[in-house]
């Protein structure tokens, strides 16, 4: 997770770059050669699996589930967040380019981003056992809401494009370790994968359809739109996660 952080740190300016030397074709296929590399190490070079010992039988009670609405809520609190930051992993750069944002200076923003999200997903993971996924979130989600309020407030400015970006990027970050902690405390670990599983196909179907979304939003109505919807989903979000830590378990 602290690796793919920086995808967009390596690849926005890499991308930026080809595309002054080549055209769009000649990148796809420059990318789908470095897919077909990927799927070869994942093929060739890592170990076959071992065949794990069955575990031992159990002498004690499982804890009991969570109420099936607390699951609805964890769920819906992580797609209404990944609904905006895989919509601004995609967007970013032609959002700030519509502010007013120079093209350059609107990559090397967006690619900046990557090194604060690490940092923010750093500073989670040293925190090791003194804080859950829960406690992160409703730490980083307000840091989501007040990114989009800055750049709704000062758009374009320079200040304002570089608060937000910093604010954003340690609320991004850190919400993106939550997401796959925070069903931990809720469920206890031989739930948990069932948890994730059922949670994964909503978070997929919501971050598919966030870039098109968004991108729709731009082009229709303009920035503010995009900003303000995020901001609602921000907000829902924040205030599910505040729901949940009143149904925290003792």
């Amino acid at each position: 997770m602290l690796a793919s952080g920086l995808s967009g740190t390596i690849f926005w300016p890499t991308t930026a770059y080809l595309a002054g030397l080549t055209d769009w074709r000649t990148i796809c296929l420059i990318f789908a050669a470095l897919l077909l590399f990927a799927a070869a190490l994942y093929a060739l070079g890592l170990p076959r699996p071992q065949t794990a010992a069955a575990p031992p039988a159990k002498t004690t009670e499982p804890a009991a589930a969570p109420a099936q609405t607390t699951f609805y809520l964890v769920a819906a609190a992580i797609a209404l967040n990944a609904f905006v930051t895989f919509g601004f992993s995609a967007i970013l750069i032609e959002l700030l380019k519509s502010l007013g944002v120079q093209p350059d200076l609107a990559v090397g923003l967006a690619s900046s981003l990557g090194i604060i999200q690490v940092a923010a997903r750093a500073l989670d993971l040293l925190g090791g056992t003194r804080w859950d996924g829960l406690s992160t979130a409703l730490v980083a989600a307000p840091a989501l809401v007040l990114s989009l309020i800055l750049l709704l407030v000062f758009g374009a400015s320079w200040g304002g494009v570089v608060s937000f970006i910093v604010v954003y990027g340690i609320g991004a970050g850190a919400l993106a370790v939550a997401r796959a902690t925070m069903p931990l405390v809720f469920y206890d670990k031989a739930e948990y994968a069932r948890a994730l599983t059922r949670i994964a196909l909503p978070l997929n179907l919501i971050s598919a359809a966030a870039p098109p979304a968004l991108i729709a939003l731009l082009d229709g109505i303009g920035p503010q739109a995009v900003l303000i919807a995020s901001l609602v989903c921000s907000g829902l979000a924040l205030g599910l996660l505040v729901l949940l830590n009143q149904r925290r378990p003792t």
